[in-house]
């Protein structure tokens, strides 16, 4: 399926449909196979311990995916969030901050399926791996 923003498009449109969002998450990359966004870490988003808390990192797959629905989709900004699975793998490192890379699997009709990798800027394995299902409501 084709693209129907670029990055700039969809960042200004994910701020106009999803303001609750604006300036938590940068997109840095759109393609057809895989989308990027950066989430630039602050305090809020740290736990005791000196790491970024999973709720954070939850938020970073769940709008990274979204953005890659939307990028695909089109100004259809009704998809939901049916289910996501997330394993923790390793501590995100301190002061850096967190980006993944979200990949569609299967954009049907009414599910979309895919899976977000996050990584710790600057470090090549990956800290959490995110499966997430969304629900494409019908028109």
């Amino acid at each position: 399926m084709p693209l129907r923003f670029d990055a700039a498009e969809l960042q200004s449109y994910l701020d106009e449909v999803f303001p609750q969002v604006r300036g938590l998450f940068v997109i840095d990359e759109v393609h057809e196979d895989h989308l990027k966004m950066r989430m630039p870490v602050k305090e809020a988003h740290l736990r005791p311990g000196g790491t970024v808390s999973g709720p954070s990192m939850f938020a970073l797959a769940d709008c990274g995916m979204y953005a890659a629905i939307l990028s695909h989709l089109g100004k259809e900004a009704l998809a939901v969030t049916t289910n996501c699975a997330i394993d923790f793998m390793r501590k995100p490192e301190a002061g850096r901050d967190l980006y993944t890379i979200c990949r569609i699997h299967k954009l049907g009709r009414v599910l979309v399926v895919g899976d977000a990798m996050i990584y710790s800027d600057g470090v090549d394995k990956p800290v959490a791996r995110a499966s997430l299902t969304y629900s494409i409501p019908p028109k």
